[in-house]
């Protein structure tokens, strides 16, 4: 394990951290685009999720990404079903493959991602103390004025 000290001003809060891996990696390379295919992919969904918020509320942006996806599956079942029908073919569900797989989440899977997350509260708990008891006086005013801003309706 990492020991890594978080430093705001005068507060320093430690927390801990995993070694680099598989999911910091495939981050790295997609931000970097060195699959421009799969980033391409990610920035026109992360781009559309964007604006899609920017409009209407996140409970409807979520609702009409699963909504888009269903039906899709289904389309996509229902024409397998009609193409087996008529070529009188025995091949199956067409997301058997999928049905099978064990999606269940192991503690070592979690057990990192916990570590991750702990992290990322620890520093938020120590920059929200910092703040809200005016550790500094500029950074304080900062946030009272973001507050203010986002407070107020456009």
């Amino acid at each position: 394990r990492v020991v890594r000290v978080v430093r705001a001003s005068s507060v320093s809060c430690q927390v801990h951290s995993s070694s680099t891996d598989k999911a910091s990696l495939f981050q790295r390379s997609l931000f970097c685009w060195k699959q421009p295919k799969t980033s391409a992919a990610a920035f026109g969904v992360s781009l559309t999720v964007l604006v899609s918020l920017s409009k209407v509320s996140i409970i409807s942006v979520v609702s009409y990404l699963l909504l888009t996806c269903l039906c899709v599956t289904i389309t996509f079942r229902v024409y397998k079903a009609v193409i087996q029908a008529v070529q009188k073919s025995e091949e199956g569900h067409p997301f058997k493959s999928l049905l099978d797989r064990d999606i269940s989440v192991s503690s070592e899977t979690v057990r990192p991602l916990i570590d991750q997350g702990l992290i990322h509260v620890n520093w938020f708990i120590c920059q929200t103390r910092r703040l809200l008891l005016v550790e500094d006086v500029v950074d304080s005013v900062k946030v009272l004025h973001l507050f203010d801003r986002a407070s107020k309706k456009h």
